[in-house]
Formats: C-alpha cells, sequence, structure tokens
C-alpha cells in the first residue's frame, strides 16, 4: 500500500535537509531521550505532541521518533543484507537514530513506508492551489493507515505537520482517532502555536515542548551547510534567526541579512524618512515577482519589534547584530511605553496579514507601516 501524496512530496527529491530525509538532530538531546525512556518503558503514549517555535526541529524530531518506531518492527543487518520482522518492543540503549541505509529510513527519505501517512496542506482540485489549512479529507485519508495492518511494518505512524493548520472539522475527524486509539498506532503533532488546538486534542496527548536552539548552534548548522560563508555573516544571521535552524535557512535564501541592514538604516532615521529612499526601496520590495522580499521585510519588522518589547519588558539591552541597531531600540523603547509598542506591533501585524489575505497594494502596505511607525517614535 503506497503512501499518499500531496504538492508538497517533491521536496525530498531537491531538499536533502527536509526533515523526512534529514538525519541529524542538533540540540533536542533531552527531548530524544525523553521518547527513547517511554519507548524503553513499554507503555509508549498513543499521540504526541511536539511543541515550539517554528524551524527549531520539531519535524525532525518528528520524522526521526517515526524512523525508530517503524525501523523496531524490522531487525536490518546492513552488512548482511537481511531483514526479520519480530513482534515485541526491545529496549534500546540510547538514541532515536537508524542508519541510512536501513530500509525504513530509505522507503521513508522517498515517501513510500507502508506503515507512515503524513497530514499536511494538500492542493485544492478547482484551484490548483495549496489550501490555507488542513482539511477533513486529508485526515480521513490519512487515518485510514490505522485501519488495515501495513504490509512489513507492526507499527504504524501518522505525523501531522502542522496541527495548527487543521480547520474544526479536521480537528473533529482526528479526534476521534486520538479517543479510540489502535493497537500498535502512534499519532505525532507537529504544533508552533498548540493554543490554536482543540482543548480535547491537547488532553490526549503527551506535550513534549521543544526549545529554540543556542546561537552557537544554529550557527554550527548554517556553516555547515554554507561552510564558504564569512563567520562575522554567519553569526549575524545566526542571532536573526532567534534559536530557529530553519528561519536561518528561509532567511539566507530570501536575502534576510541584507533587507535587516535595510531594515537597520531606515529605523535609525525615525521619526523622519527619507521619503524618496522608502519610495525606492518600496518599489524594489514590492514589484511583480519579489513578492518574497517583501514578506521576509514585514517578518524582520515584526520579530524586531517584538525582541525591543521584549527587552523593554525585562529591562535588559537589546543586543547588537549590526553595528548601531541595539542604540535604535534604546531609543525607541525610551518614547512609548510598553503597551503603546505593543499596539504598534499589533496595528503592522493587522497591515500585514491584510496584505495577504486582501491582496493590498503592498508599496502602499509598506508606508502605512512606516506611518504608524514615525508617530509611535515621535517624543
Amino acid at each position: 500500500m503506497a503512501a499518499a501524496k500531496n504538492a508538497d512530496q517533491d521536496e525530498f527529491e531537491v531538499d536533502p535537509f527536509a526533515p523526512r530525509r534529514n538525519p541529524d538532530l542538533v540540540g533536542h538531546e533531552a527531548a530524544e531521550n525523553i521518547l527513547l525512556d517511554a519507548w524503553n518503558s513499554g507503555r509508549l503514549p498513543h499521540a504526541w505532541l511536539f511543541t515550539g517555535p517554528k524551524g527549531i526541529g520539531k519535524a525532525t524530531l518528528a520524522y526521526r521518533f517515526a524512523r525508530f518506531v517503524l525501523a523496531q518492527s524490522v531487525d536490518f543487518d546492513a552488512d548482511a543484507g537481511q531483514d526479520a520482522l519480530f513482534a515485541d518492543p526491545e529496549p534500546v540503549a540510547s538514541g532515536l537514530a537508524i542508519s541510512e541505509n536501513h530500509p525504513t529510513y530509505l522507503q521513508m527519505s522517498q515517501a513510500a513506508h507502508p506503515g507512515l501517512r503524513v497530514i499536511e496542506r494538500s492542493v485544492d482540485d478547482k484551484t490548483k492551489r495549496m489550501r490555507g489549512e488542513i482539511v477533513v479529507g486529508d485526515v480521513r485519508q490519512a487515518i485510514k493507515v490505522f485501519n488495515v495492518t501495513a504490509e512489513g511494518a507492526s507499527w504504524r505512524v501518522t505525523i501531522v505537520d502542522c496541527a495548527d493548520d487543521m480547520n474544526v472539522n479536521a480537528a473533529n475527524a482526528l479526534l476521534k482517532t486520538l479517543e479510540e486509539p489502535p493497537a500498535r498506532g502512534l499519532l505525532i503533532l507537529v504544533a508552533h502555536n498548540p493554543g490554536r488546538l482543540l482543548p480535547t486534542i491537547r488532553s490526549r496527548c503527551r506535550t513534549l515542548a521543544l526549545k529554540p536552539l543556542s546561537d552557537r548552534d544554529v550557527a554550527a548548522m548554517i556553516a555547515a551547510r554554507n561552510p564558504e560563508a564569512e563567520q562575522g555573516a554567519v553569526q549575524a544571521l545566526a542571532h536573526l534567526a532567534d534559536g530557529s535552524p530553519g528561519r536561518a535557512f528561509d532567511l539566507m535564501e530570501s536575502g534576510g541579512p541584507a533587507l535587516y541592514e535595510d531594515l537597520a538604516g531606515m529605523l535609525k532615521e525615525l521619526p523622519h524618512s527619507n521619503v524618496a529612499e522608502l519610495h525606492k526601496f518600496a518599489d524594489r520590495i514590492c514589484r511583480r515577482g519579489n513578492e518574497g522580499a517583501f514578506d521576509t521585510f514585514i517578518s524582520l519588522l515584526g520579530w524586531w519589534l517584538t525582541r525591543m518589547i521584549r527587552h523593554g519588558a525585562i529591562g535588559t539591552a537589546v543586543p547588537e547584530i549590526i553595528q548601531g541597531d541595539a542604540d535604535v531600540a534604546a531609543r525607541l523603547i525610551a518614547r512609548r511605553s510598553l503597551e503603546q509598542w505593543i499596539e504598534v506591533w499589533e496595528k503592522i501585524s493587522r497591515l500585514a496579514a491584510q496584505a495577504d489575505n486582501l491582496y493590498l497594494d503592498r508599496k502602499q502596505v509598506l508606508f502605512n507601516v512606516f506611518s504608524i511607525l514615525e508617530k509611535a517614535a515621535r517624543a
């Protein structure tokens, strides 16, 4: 029985670091040990909820755990090329990693393991575009794996990535499976914002909270993927990533470091923006075909404001990423109360959401954003 496919499935063919293929897990040894202890106890919970910020490795851990569990159905000798089924779980001394030559690893890397299903946003047959949410059909199709015995696997696993994307009907369909868990069935839910999930779903899962990685770990991952990158650039990108390797790689691909320098330069000018330069900048990042630059810039601005507010709330200085940006934060946080800066952040967040959902003119949105910032920056 072949694994169900979706529009994102081709990612494993072009991205060797995609979670379904990534053999490495960095910075989450404690979480891995919790999962291993649960397995060795012989009383593995049937449902897990992996929480934490986006891009820190939750999906990588989910696939790693799924590979481990499914591989316990197959005792594989890589040298002899032999595999044999056994029925009962056996204690494992350390780690969830399995050989990249293991048949389970190879099948999962090609989205072809008979005991695994992945629930994620799919393509709408009518519009031919990726849906904005996980719909009930996505869930019902995937959980069919629990209704049959998969060939070559005594365990069956479903990963929901990410659970935040489920609409109400999809969540209720999944809840039925959680209420009546199948024997040797495992559900792994990945959630960036678990508060969006139904309380009844959260209550039926064992929660495993993952923390952001250290700047050192993120920098090491960036350097490993880009060995020719300059050390200063790597460190700046690690700071911008805020503990999320996924965010670091997204910023790297979208020109995030350069856009952050642009942002820092414009923030230094507040409350008097250079209108001519702002026009030039808006023309560059808002032109057709360059939508990603606008999204990255707005994301960096929202992150910068959040960081400024967070440090202002605890009374600490904002760490410097590039020369002068910490001084800008200190100057602006002194101009308004925390409540007022939170209002600024909320207004800009709403504008950004409207730009996406209502297809507003992005250049005008950018000017509105800086109008809000200019007003807030006046003493």
